[in-house]
């Protein structure tokens, strides 16, 4: 009723007047209104389904930025559990680096060790070597000085004592024998 009697009113006070523009205007709206019925639904569906194909690939976009964020959200807690594990590691290598130098000393105090004894047994040897030397030379001395000192006829009589002495062991030796 409001929209007749607005077009009634505007029509006889002349605000709106009928011309060739008005059925144009007519026609045109007639062709729209056809148009929209005939080919509205399957307008609507193609503008749907492109709707939908741009919604599947800006949710498609969106689950592999949110897949790519998860996946940095667990590389960096990962690293954060490194990061909280690192003074361990550093304790572990401080640890082995001073197991290593404790070696180091250990070996080079035993190899300082082994040279010192080796020194010393040269030492004690060269000291047994003249010792031995000089009780080689002292005998040898004395047993020349014992051999000079011996006149022939010392000799001749030990000799013949000598051999007194052996007859008379051998002499015992057959007496117990034939016992």
């Amino acid at each position: 009723m409001l929209g007749t009697g607005l077009l009634l009113y505007m029509l006889s006070k002349e605000i709106y007047v009928i011309n060739h523009e008005t059925f144009a205007a007519a026609s045109i709206g007639a062709v729209v209104i056809y148009g929209i019925k005939k080919f509205g639904p399957s307008v609507a569906t193609f503008a749907d389904k492109l709707n939908e194909d741009k919604v599947a690939k800006a949710q498609e976009v969106k689950d592999q930025a949110m897949a790519t964020l998860a996946h940095g959200i667990e590389d960096e807690k990962k690293e954060q559990w490194r990061v909280e594990g690192r003074h361990f590691l550093f304790d572990a290598k401080r640890n082995n680096v001073a197991m290593l130098l404790e070696t180091n000393y250990r070996e080079r105090l035993h190899m300082v060790t082994n040279e010192v004894k080796k020194r010393l047994d040269y030492q004690v040897a060269l000291q047994n070597l003249h010792r031995r030397m000089e009780q080689e030379h002292l005998v040898n001395w004395v047993e020349q000085s014992v051999v000079k000192s011996i006149t022939p006829q010392q000799e001749k009589e030990s000799i013949s004592k000598c051999i007194a002495d052996l007859k008379v062991l051998a002499k015992s030796t057959q007496a117990k024998a034939t016992v």
